[in-house]
C-alpha cells in the first residue's frame, strides 16, 4: 500500500473538527449508504461487524430522539440533518456462518456471554468509528457524543433489548464559525510505548 495524500489525511484527520452547528444543507440517503458501505470495509475481529446504526433524519425521528439528550446536546443534535444512532447487536453472533470462514463461531460467541459482549462492544465502537472515517472521507462534517439517556434512548429505539445504543454521531455539513479552538493532542512520549 502507498500512504493516502496530504490532502485526504487534512480532510479526514488533521484539519477535521466535531462539529457543533451544522447547514441546512440536506444529507441524501444514498450518501449514507455510501458513509456505511464504506465503513463496514473496516476490520472487525473475526469479522464480526455487530455495530448497527439508525440514521435519525426525519421530523418524526428527530422528536423521538429529543427526549433522550441531554441539554448541551439538544440543540445541534435537533439542528443536524442526520444523527447515527452508533449501537451494538447483542447476538451479533447469528450472522457468523454468513460472514466468518470456519465453522463454529456462532456456538462460540452463543455459548460464552460474557466473551459476546465484550466483543460486540469493543467491536461495535470501532464500527463508529469507522463512520466518522467513511462520512468525512465522503465530505460530511461529524459531531460524535455521548451526553444522552442510554436507557431512554434503548426503550425508544430498540424495545425489545437486542440492540444496545454506543454513542450518537450528528451527521452534516458543519459551520466552521461555531467550532471550538482545537484542545491539545498528547504527544507520542506520552501516549506510546516501544516495546
Amino acid at each position: 500500500m502507498s500512504p493516502i495524500s496530504p490532502a485526504a489525511l487534512d480532510q479526514i484527520f488533521r484539519e477535521a473538527r466535531t462539529a457543533n452547528a451544522f447547514t441546512a444543507q440536506p444529507v441524501p440517503d444514498e450518501l449514507l449508504r455510501q458513509v456505511y458501505e464504506l465503513a463496514a470495509m473496516g476490520p472487525t475481529s473475526m469479522n464480526t461487524q455487530p455495530a448497527r446504526y439508525v440514521f435519525v433524519r426525519t421530523p418524526e425521528g428527530k422528536a423521538r430522539l429529543k427526549a433522550c439528550l441531554s441539554p448541551g446536546n439538544l440543540d445541534k443534535t435537533m439542528g443536524a440533518p442526520v444523527t447515527a444512532i452508533v449501537a451494538v447487536d447483542t447476538q451479533f453472533h447469528e450472522h457468523m456462518p454468513d460472514i466468518w470462514h470456519n465453522a463454529g463461531a456462532r456456538e462460540m460467541f452463543a455459548g460464552n456471554p460474557a466473551l459476546a459482549q465484550a466483543t460486540a462492544q469493543r467491536n461495535g465502537t470501532l464500527g463508529g468509528a469507522y463512520l466518522i472515517i467513511a462520512a468525512r472521507a465522503l465530505g460530511l462534517d461529524c459531531g460524535p457524543m455521548s451526553g444522552f439517556d442510554m436507557n431512554k434512548l434503548n426503550a425508544e429505539f430498540f424495545p425489545d433489548g437486542r440492540y444496545q445504543a454506543n454513542f450518537l454521531i450528528n451527521l452534516g455539513h458543519g459551520q466552521p464559525q461555531a467550532l471550538f479552538e482545537r484542545n491539545r493532542r498528547l504527544s507520542f512520549d506520552q501516549a506510546c510505548q516501544l516495546a
